[in-house]
Parts: structure tokens; sequence; C-alpha cells
């Protein structure tokens, strides 16, 4: 356990350094001391002004502190009796080996840690397993991959938000990619349905807009069976959110197995995308519709080709859409008011808006 690694250092230390130190946790409980332990509620204090000092030193209560680095918010404070230089520079000592002890225990023991690497692709089949059985992780349980993107910051940190909501650390791991990338991996109960893991999603949504008010974008995976699917579910938690923000500009919660033929034009070579458009637009580049004619299109296909609700919904004569969905044929070429050459249409819609969206792959 890391609690004996901090021992050995405040017993080894304890020899050479003239002041009292010690290491203690954010639960208020002293790990390893080289005098006599301070109290619970001088520790929980001390910590409090540590997660505002991030790497700097303070001083608190005639003691110097440092907060040892951890991957993601402060969990070790080192205090060192007195106020002076040698208190300051006991101080740092202590954390600079704390902090590759915290390191090389994070890198060999951490749960959250080996997760990272499973969805960054970092380790092998085999050591995967085996990494899996030193750390006691789960093989054979299902799990979701839940990516949270940051659109709007706000002025409170999201990783803290998620972890307060799935606080078991054996089970839901919550990976900070950086300030505006956070992803869940939650473990699920057997026969967890699709309702329930959008349940989550809603609540991880609400939570955040209510506690942040930042503006985020939840993609949701398909269910890893086992260890070795969450690499492909991370990656389709992402594919989701790339996705769905093209397609599914109202939506904040962008489910992969929703995606439809989204999915499918995402995953066509962009070339071949570019081919498709000038095969249907011989007539025109589809950039020659006026905003009033493309919001006549999209509101000719929510009413299933029905030229007579269209004209009602848009408070126009029907001859006047039916004028308007020629003008779309003379400069198209296609007849929206036949069902085969409507599909071929929205499908072209679809391409040209995924083109516009990644002007980096045109």
């Amino acid at each position: 356990m890391i609690s004996k690694a901090f021992d050995d250092i405040v017993t080894q230390m304890a020899e050479v350094f003239p002041k009292k130190f010690g290491i203690a946790d954010a639960s208020g409980m002293v790990v390893a001391a080289s005098g006599q332990e301070i109290l619970e509620e001088t520790v929980l204090d001390l910590m409090k002004y540590a997660q505002d000092a991030g790497n700097n030193y303070f001083i608190r209560e005639g003691y110097t502190v440092r907060a040892i680095d951890g991957s993601q918010s402060v969990e070790y404070i080192v205090y060192v009796e007195g106020t002076d230089e040698v208190s300051k520079y006991c101080c740092n000592a202590v954390t600079v080996a704390a902090n590759n002890v915290r390191q090389h225990y994070d890198e060999k023991y951490d749960k959250t840690v080996f997760m990272q690497n499973i969805i960054f692709d970092n380790m092998l089949s085999f050591d995967l397993h085996q990494k899996a059985m030193e750390l006691h992780v789960e093989v054979d349980v299902p799990r979701e991959v839940f990516y949270i993107k940051v659109l709007k910051k706000g002025e409170v940190g999201i990783y803290e938000v998620i972890r307060n909501m799935f606080p078991d650390k054996e089970r839901d791991f919550v990976i900070n990619i950086d300030s505006n990338n956070i992803v869940l991996i939650k473990e699920l109960a057997d026969g967890t349905d699709a309702a329930a893991i959008n349940a989550i999603a809603n609540q991880i949504l609400d939570t955040v807009n209510s506690e942040t008010m930042m503006s985020v974008l939840i993609g949701v995976s398909t269910v890893a069976e086992n260890i070795n699917q969450l690499n492909s579910s991370y990656k389709e938690s992402q594919v989701a959110i790339e996705v769905g923000k093209v397609f599914d500009e109202e939506k904040s919660i962008l489910n992969y197995n929703n995606l439809g033929i989204g999915r499918l034009i995402y995953q066509l070579p962009i070339k071949l995308c570019e081919l498709f458009l000038e095969e249907v637009f011989k007539k025109g580049d589809i950039t020659l519709l006026d905003n009033e004619t493309i919001l006549t299109i999209n509101k000719f296909f929510e009413n299933d080709l029905n030229v007579s609700e269209t004209s009602r919904q848009l408070f126009v004569h029907r001859n006047t859409l039916v004028y308007r969905l020629e003008k779309i044929y003379k400069l198209t070429g296609l007849d929206l008011r036949k069902f085969d050459q409507a599909i071929v249409f929205k499908v072209a819609m679809m391409v040209h808006k995924y083109l516009v969206s990644n002007t980096i792959k045109i």
C-alpha cells in the first residue's frame, strides 16, 4: 500500500531533518508522522487550503504545508512543524520524495491509470489480463463508456463533479483527459438496459448543468461486455460525439446506437463523399440553395413529402410550395416529390453538411 511507502519516507527522512513532519490524507487521517500526530480537524483545515494552493507551499496554523501531486485532485499533504526557511526546505524535500513514490505507485497499482491505458490502447492483450489479475479488476463484467465534452466552460471544475457522482473507485473510473474532456467508465449490473444507461447520461447532464453551469455533450458507447472491448467502446463514444454534433445539433446526449445513416457517412472516405455530391448535383451545387429554400426542404422532409401539410406549416399557398419545389428541381435535377429522388437529396444534404463541418478533411 502507498501508506507503507510514505511511512518509509518519513522514517528515513526523520533521521536527517530537525523538524517534526508528517503526511496526511483527504479523510483527515495522518498516514505517517515523525512526531506526534496532529488532530483530524487540523488536517481537514490544511487540506481545504491545499486544494487552492496547487503545487505551492503555504503557511497555516503554525505548519508549512504542501500538497502531494495527484492525478486529478489533492489526496495527500505534507505538513512540517514551523514556518521558517528550514521548515520550508524540509516540506519541499519530503514532497518531492513523496511525489516520486506516488507516481511509481500510480503507474503500478492505480486502477484508474490501468483503465486509462486500456482505452488509449497502450497495453497488449496478454499484459492487460495479467495486470487485471494483479489489480483485482474484474475482466468479464459489463461496462459503459461515457465521453463528456465541455463546450462552454464554467467556474467549477467538472472532474470533481463527476467523481462525486460516482465515488466508487473500485468499479467506476473517471479519467481526466484534459480540462474539456472527461471519460467515465461505469460498471453496470447484469441486465442493465438502454433506458437505464440513458438515465445515467441524463443524470450526468443535469448535474453538470446545475452545479457547474457548463454546456456539455455526452457520447454514449455500446456496452463493453468485457475488459477487452473497452478500447472499442471508448472509440464509439468519441464517434458518437463527432457524428452527433454534425447531424443532431439539438441533442446533448449522443448514443452510438442511434446515429443512423450519419454513422455510415462518417466512415466514408472524403474523396468518395465529394464524388457522390458531384454525381448527385450535376446541374448545380447545393450551395446555390438559399436559406428559405433549405427551410422549405427540411419542412417537406419532416412532413413525409406531404405538400398540403408542408404548405400549411410554412403558411404559404400550396402553389407557392409547388413553385419552390420546381425551382429546386431546375437547380439540382432532383424532384423531391418522388420518393427515391428525395432520399438521394436527403443523403446528399447530410454528406455536404458533414464535409462542411470537417473542413480540415476537405
